[in-house]
């Protein structure tokens, strides 16, 4: 049993990063599938590999510099898995007007005028967001230290939901994300979202503030949205969807702490 579970992180670890992997691990649509309730737990490695980046920068660097590093870290970890299907979702829902187009214009490798430009902005936000938190008085290992671990497990909790309450909108085509979005179970869904809110449960409780939770509802208004969008567009989701999502998530994570640092 428990080689199993450590097998089904393994292959998350595989799919969603490029962290090497033990050879003994081995792959398939099963694998791939069950593997999603640790996409969450993912968020914990990337975002703790970017926090101790940031903080271990901070002794040779300005704020600045060891922020963009840190998310030049992240990005290489995954391979800028989640960065390409956000552009990709811009450009497939900024040039297309049909289900058919937009899922045509995901599934082009090529970057188009609306990713490029909201890849760009994106990112800007969040470097500024992060900046933002890192002016506060606080010092970094309460700040942006723990809240890179929290916003990459909660995003990809976010957009875990989707293979629970969403169908794939790829149904009749071969693609290498259909594994995944094959429908996952309330059990396994809570599990993977147990993983995806214990940092910020343990940095709520580490600093005393309830408000802190509050989070979780500009999340939940984040998926509704966007779960209605791609919903009325495409008819469900895709994998780019999700990369989408975790993406946006994540900056709503970091707008949120902006305001609770200056109001709370």
């Amino acid at each position: 049993m428990m080689r199993r579970q450590i097998e089904l992180f393994f292959t998350a670890l595989m799919f969603y990063t490029r962290v090497p992997c033990p050879g003994w691990v081995g792959h398939s649509e099963e694998l791939l599938n069950k593997s999603t309730i640790y996409f969450p737990l993912i968020g914990w490695l990337v975002g703790g590999v970017a926090a101790a980046t940031y903080w271990l920068l901070l002794y040779l660097f300005s704020p600045d510099i060891a922020l963009l590093l840190s998310m030049v870290v992240s990005i290489l970890m995954t391979g800028a898995f989640h960065e390409d299907g956000f552009a990709d979702v811009c450009d497939g829902f900024g040039g297309g007007w049909t289900q058919l187009r937009i899922l045509e214009i995901m599934k082009d490798s090529r970057l188009g005028t609306y990713g490029a430009a909201g890849l760009g902005l994106i990112l800007a936000l969040k470097f500024l967001a992060l900046n933002s938190v890192a002016a506060t008085p606080m010092p970094a290992l309460h700040s942006v230290v723990p809240l890179l671990v929290v916003a990459h497990a909660l995003s990809r909790g976010t957009a875990l939901t989707f293979i629970y309450t969403h169908e794939y909108a790829r149904a009749n085509e071969d693609s290498k994300a259909k594994p995944v979005a094959k429908k996952i179970s309330l059990t396994e869904l809570l599990i993977g979202l147990s993983f995806g809110v214990l940092p910020l449960l343990a940095y709520a409780f580490w600093l005393r503030n309830p408000w802190l939770l509050l989070v979780l509802l500009p999340l939940a208004l984040t998926k509704t949205y966007l779960g209605n969008y791609f919903q009325k567009w495409i008819g469900g989701y895709t994998g780019d969807c999700l990369g989408a999502t975790q993406q946006v998530a994540e900056v709503v994570v970091y707008l949120f702490f902006c305001v609770v640092w200056r109001f709370i």
